[in-house]
């Protein structure tokens, strides 16, 4: 079992089992995050064995998941999201991705194969670390300004 929950000073966030997708290549296409294209992702199927339940990343390649765990963030927090040293010796990089204050919902997770072989990421166990910073509450949070990826489901959200 790869480690998850309470950290030191974080907590290690689980790989929810139900949505996982690949970037695939269509030729003549470019991936434009301004008008993204939902064809350029490949839902991969989730695979079990003796190991535990796991997607394929391949290699070189680029997925994205989605938390098991709902998140809410106080007004004077924000969260930063970094790879596990478990994953990173796999070559699986996760995307340092910040957390503003006031969001909440299921987080879409952004991870990349660096290595030249297929490597296996498990659902349901440790994936990334969440760094919790407190300050004083902003003056507007991700809530009060209406961001486009607030409340997401428990499955992959796109940039709209």
């Amino acid at each position: 079992m790869i480690s998850y929950g309470l950290s030191s000073y974080g907590y290690d966030l689980r790989l929810a089992p139900n949505d996982f997708r690949i970037f695939r290549h269509i030729p003549g296409t470019v991936v434009n995050p301004k008008a993204f294209n939902p064809h350029n992702l490949e839902s991969v199927p989730l695979q079990e064995d003796e190991y535990g339940a796991f997607f394929i990343i391949p290699a070189n390649s680029y997925g994205l998941g989605v938390s098991l765990e709902r998140l809410k963030i106080p007004p004077n927090i924000t969260v930063v999201c970094i790879g596990k040293s478990t994953m990173a010796r796999c070559g699986i990089i996760a995307n340092i991705t910040p957390v503003e204050p006031g969001w909440e919902g299921f987080l879409t997770l952004e991870f990349s194969n660096a290595s030249s072989a297929d490597c296996r990421i498990y659902a349901n166990e440790g994936v990334l670390q969440l760094l919790f910073f407190e300050g004083a509450p902003c003056q507007t949070t991700y809530a009060d300004r209406s961001g486009k990826y607030q409340n997401q489901p428990q499955s992959v959200t796109l940039p709209l």
